[in-house]
């Protein structure tokens, strides 16, 4: 996890009522919150494989800010 980055912890027994769920590792929640608050535009993936977190993906896009008028030619 880049930085540091202080993720508060969520409620551990958070289930709406009526559902059932299963809990997933602090260690994984942190990484998880931690690709999220880390970066200002673009997605998480997380990837599943028989009921367990296998994979997290952090997409980041970055914005690039024109300062001349045109249709994006590089000069």
């Amino acid at each position: 996890m880049p930085g540091n980055i202080k993720i508060a912890e969520p409620e551990e027994d958070f289930f709406l009522p009526g559902e059932t769920g299963k809990r997933i590792p602090r260690d994984i929640r942190q990484r998880i919150l931690g690709a999220i608050a880390s970066i200002e535009y673009g997605s998480v993936e997380v990837m599943v494989h028989d009921g367990r977190v296998v994979q997290i993906e952090r997409r980041e896009k970055i914005r690039v800010e024109r300062h001349q008028p045109g249709r994006g030619a590089i000069t």
